[in-house]
């Protein structure tokens, strides 16, 4: 009656039994996961951190063991603070796969109505008054990556983009296009976006006048 409970400490992630001969996971690995650690912050985004984590293990091969094997290892090294608490409350041996664990990660901290809310961003995108073109290119390429799965169709990127320009700047991807610019095809219209974005100060930013 006095002994000490042995179950009900196990983690919630399964690492799969890995036969692999003098298998050693390397300090200089954990070292680099650990240097970029996820917090769960609310300005934090978990897509870039499984694209940090993702780089760092694809550095690694280990003969005969699957990457997945070592992710599944090494990433409760990559969190810290809530993430980590989030992870501890999860049932023991719940996570199975790589997949199971991308999942619950990604609609822990980057829910459904976070989606909702950034496609919604991206719909209303306006260029600003004092913006030039490189900069409004740049902010909407900033929200498209904040968030993944928009689901918007190149096509549609495209002409969400074009109608949040002011006049002058549809009127020179118009003359660059030689026609209407929407009526290009999707490569076209993004290679001379991208050319017109390489010059910084393809328009003078308008003086405000102090009142």
């Amino acid at each position: 009656m006095l002994k000490a409970p042995t179950v009900g400490y196990e983690d919630a992630i399964v690492v799969p039994e890995i036969t692999a001969d003098n298998f050693e996971l390397k300090h200089g690995l954990l070292t680099l996961v650990q240097n970029k650690q996820f917090f769960g912050h609310d300005k934090e985004d978990p897509h870039a951190h499984i694209r940090y984590f993702n780089k760092i293990t694809y550095t690694m091969k280990f003969p005969n063991v699957p990457s997945t094997s070592v992710k599944l290892m090494i990433f409760s090294f990559s969190r810290e603070g809530a993430a980590r608490i989030w992870l501890e409350k999860e049932p023991p041996r719940s996570i199975l796969t790589w997949d199971d664990l991308f999942s619950k990660f990604i609609n822990k901290f980057f829910p459904p109505s976070k989606t909702t809310n950034l496609r919604n961003e991206i719909t209303r995108f306006q260029q600003r008054f004092d913006e030039t073109f490189y900069e409004a290119w740049d902010q909407f390429n900033d929200l498209l990556r904040a968030c993944p799965r928009h689901g918007f169709s190149e096509l549609h990127q495209l002409d969400t983009f074009y109608n949040a320009l002011n006049s002058n700047d549809q009127d020179s991807l118009n003359s660059a296009a030689r026609c209407n610019f929407l009526d290009k095809m999707p490569q076209d219209c993004l290679r001379i976006i991208e050319s017109k974005s390489k010059v910084r100060n393809s328009r003078n930013k308008p003086v405000v006048a102090k009142v």
